[in-house]
C-alpha cells in the first residue's frame, strides 16, 4: 500500500510505574487501518502489521459503521458482495481449467 506513515500515541498513565496504560490511537491511524481492511486485506494481517489487536480493529469498524449513512452502508455491503462474487468466479475459472485438462 505505498509508503504511508501511521501515527499511534501511547499514554502511560497508571498508578504503578511498571504498568503501561491504554494506548490511544489518533483518528488518522484508525481511518488508515480501516481503509486497509476496506481494500480487502484481512483483519488479522492488518492487526499484525500495525501491532494492534483484531478485537480493536473490529471495534473501530463497528464505531465507523454507526457514523455512516444508509447509502454508505449499502455501498460497503455491495463492495463486500462484489468481492465474494469475484472470488467465486475465480474459483470456478480454476475448476473449469482443471476439468478441461482432464478430458
Amino acid at each position: 500500500m505505498g509508503n504511508t506513515t501511521m501515527k499511534k500515541t501511547t499514554s502511560a498513565s497508571s498508578t504503578s510505574g511498571t504498568k503501561l496504560g491504554r494506548r490511544k490511537y489518533d483518528d488518522e491511524f484508525k481511518q488508515q487501518a480501516l481503509q486497509m481492511i476496506r481494500n480487502g486485506q484481512p483483519v488479522r494481517s492488518v492487526a499484525q502489521a500495525l501491532g494492534v489487536s483484531e478485537g480493536l480493529l473490529h471495534r473501530w469498524k463497528q464505531e465507523n459503521r454507526a457514523g455512516q449513512s444508509d447509502a454508505e452502508r449499502e455501498i460497503e455491503q455491495l463492495r463486500q458482495r462484489l468481492r465474494q462474487v469475484e472470488q467465486e468466479r475465480d474459483i470456478l475459472k480454476k475448476a473449469l481449467s482443471i476439468f478441461s485438462r482432464q478430458t
